[in-house]
């Protein structure tokens, strides 16, 4: 019995060893090329590949999120704006100020991310009424929204901002499932949560249940 447990304290230790020595040979433990030779097998296998993910971890479900959710969320902000000076309803005014409030700070860290893997950050106004896909106004709609006030407005903005949220929702799941790029896939789930509990809020208020 001692001799069969003192064999398995040995075999395990031996395991230790080797996993230790893999590790310190996965981590380029040669000291002589800067610590990256973890990547350099893939990176040498397939250059267009895995060149851009060795770098920063992001794909191409990554851009497409971030330079999606940009204007989506200007024209989230741009109707919540719409809704300081012309909702009836206060608690139409308190979603509006919270709508910017958490998105704003989402564009900016959208555009750095964007800057930072050198692709192109959309620029003020793009995309009106081009991504019907993701619940998007279209320029009517942001028109006839502009031209009412009063529970008129509340009504449209509440309608339509269910629908822009959905989109965003929509967006944000299509990142968790193909994005690499963990804090986009970490905001994608925040806006899950937060849109969807928005649009709970904003079905209560158009009387639905």
């Amino acid at each position: 019995m001692t001799t069969k447990r003192s064999l398995i304290r040995r075999a395990s230790a031996v395991a230790a060893a080797a996993t230790a020595a893999l590790v310190l040979a996965a981590c380029g433990g040669n000291g002589n090329d800067s610590g990256s030779a973890h990547n350099g097998h893939d990176t040498a296998a397939s250059p267009s590949a895995s060149a851009p993910v060795a770098q920063d971890d992001h794909n191409a479900a990554d851009t497409a999120f971030a330079q999606g959710m940009i204007p989506h969320h200007r024209q989230a902000i741009e109707m919540a704006d719409l809704a300081a000076t012309r909702a009836e309803s206060p608690e139409v005014k308190k979603l509006a100020d919270e709508i910017k409030k958490a998105q704003d700070p989402e564009i900016k860290t959208l555009s750095g991310w964007l800057t930072s893997w050198g692709e192109q950050v959309p620029s003020e106004g793009e995309g009106h009424g081009g991504h019907d896909m993701s619940g998007m106004m279209t320029a009517e709609e942001m028109k006839q929204l502009e031209s009412s006030s009063g529970k008129a407005f509340d009504t449209a903005f509440l309608q339509l901002m269910v629908k822009h949220h959905e989109g965003a929702v929509t967006m944000a799941k299509t990142e968790q499932s193909e994005g690499t790029y963990q804090p986009a896939k970490d905001m994608a789930q925040a806006i899950i949560t937060s849109q969807s509990s928005e649009i709970a809020r904003m079905n209560t208020l158009l009387g639905k249940s």
